[in-house]
C-alpha cells in the first residue's frame, strides 16, 4: 500500500480506502463485512469512509462495532470519514446543513462509530439555505471542540468550494480539506468543470467515490452478462448501474479496457484504480467489496505506474 497526504495538509491516507454505500450495514451480511475489513487493516488499508445516511446509519453502527469489539483496533490506526446533510427522519430540522443539523449529526456519528472523535467529516451535498458562514462556523467550532479533526465537502460545485475557502479567510476559521466527488474513467467532469482546479488551488485532496463506476469497470458484465453475486443483479442497489449494464457502446469500451489490463499484467479493477492515481492531487480511492478478495486485487492498484503512454491507450478507449 502507498499512502498520500491529504491536499497540502498532513494527515495521510491510504491511496486504495474502503467504503461502506450500498455495502455494510445493508447489503453485506456482518460476517462478510468483518473479513473485508480484516483483509483492508492486515493489507495497509487505513482509510474508511461512511456517512450517516447510509442504510440510516446502519453503515456507521456496522464500521463502530467491527472496529472497536471485533477486531479491537487502535483508533489512531484508521482514518475515519463520515457525512451528513440528507434527511434522517421526518423532523423538518434533521437534514441539510444548518448549525443544528450538523451538531447533532456529528454527534450521532460519534456514538454509532464508538469514537470520541472523526478524522474527517463532510457535508455529503451543499445546502443552499444556510449561510456559507454558518456552515462553517459549525465546523469550525466542532474541530475546536476536538469531535472533528478537519472538515470537507462532497459534490460541491467550485463556486461552493471557492465561497468556503473565501469565507474561512475572512472569518479565520478551520478551511475544508477534503473534496469526494465522483470521479472514473467514464465520469471525468470534474477534470473540465473547475473542481479539480478549485480543490487544487486551496490545497484541498480528493477523495474519490465510485472509481470503479459501480463495479462496471471491473469487467465483471462484460457482454451484458450479470453476475448473480454482482451488484447489478441485487434490486435492493442496483438502481445506479441498471443503465449502464445495458450500455452496448460502454460494455465493449470496458472489454477493450480490461484486454489493456492484461496486457500489463493487471486487472482492469487496478487499472481504473490507477488511471484516478495518476492525478497527484487524488489522494485516495473509495472501493466498495463485498468479499476479501476483491480488497486484496484493488490493493494492487497501487503498484501501477502509470505513465503517458498508457493514459493516452485509455484515453483512445473511451474517446
Amino acid at each position: 500500500m502507498k499512502y498520500r497526504q491529504l491536499g497540502k495538509y498532513g494527515i495521510r491516507l491510504s491511496s486504495v480506502g474502503i467504503g461502506s454505500w450500498l455495502t455494510y450495514g445493508m447489503s453485506i451480511e456482518d460476517k462478510t463485512a468483518l473479513n473485508c475489513i480484516k483483509t483492508a487493516i492486515d493489507n495497509g488499508i487505513i482509510f474508511f469512509d461512511t456517512a450517516d445516511i447510509y442504510n440510516k446509519g446502519e453503515a456507521e453502527l456496522s464500521l463502530g462495532r467491527i472496529f472497536f469489539d471485533e477486531l479491537k483496533i487502535k483508533r489512531e490506526d484508521v482514518v475515519i470519514a463520515s457525512k451528513c446533510f440528507w434527511p434522517m427522519s421526518q423532523n423538518p430540522n434533521d437534514q441539510g446543513l444548518s448549525r443544528k443539523h450538523v451538531f447533532e449529526s456529528v454527534h450521532k456519528s460519534l456514538i454509532r462509530l464508538k469514537t470520541d472523535y472523526i478524522d474527517s467529516y463532510q457535508c455529503h451535498r451543499h445546502d443552499p439555505y444556510p449561510p456559507m458562514e454558518e456552515i462553517c462556523r459549525s465546523f469550525h467550532d466542532l474541530i475546536q471542540q476536538g469531535k472533528l479533526l478537519y472538515w470537507g465537502v462532497s459534490e460541491w460545485l467550485a463556486e461552493n468550494i471557492d465561497e468556503a475557502n473565501a469565507v474561512c479567510e475572512k472569518h479565520n476559521l478551520h478551511r475544508p480539506v477534503s473534496n469526494q466527488p465522483q470521479y472514473s474513467i467514464i465520469r471525468p467532469q470534474i477534470e473540465t468543470n473547475g473542481v479539480m482546479n478549485s480543490c487544487e488551488k486551496y490545497g484541498m485532496g480528493e477523495v474519490v467515490w465510485s472509481p470503479l463506476a459501480q463495479g462496471l469497470l471491473s469487467g465483471k458484465y462484460s457482454g451484458g452478462k450479470v453476475p448473480a453475486d454482482s451488484r447489478a443483479a441485487n434490486d435492493k442497489v442496483n438502481h445506479f448501474i441498471k443503465e449502464s449494464v445495458s450500455d452496448k457502446k460502454l460494455l465493449a469500451q470496458v472489454d477493450k479496457f480490461a484486454e489493456l489490463a492484461r496486457s500489463i499484467d493487471a486487472t482492469p479493477s487496478q487499472l481504473a484504480l490507477a488511471w484516478c492515481l495518476r492525478k497527484s492531487n487524488i489522494t485516495s480511492t473509495i472501493t466498495s467489496a463485498s468479499k476479501p478478495e476483491q480488497v486484496i486485487e484493488n490493493c494492487g492498484a497501487a503498484e501501477i505506474d502509470f505513465s503517458p503512454a498508457l493514459e493516452q491507450q485509455v484515453k483512445e478507449i473511451f474517446r
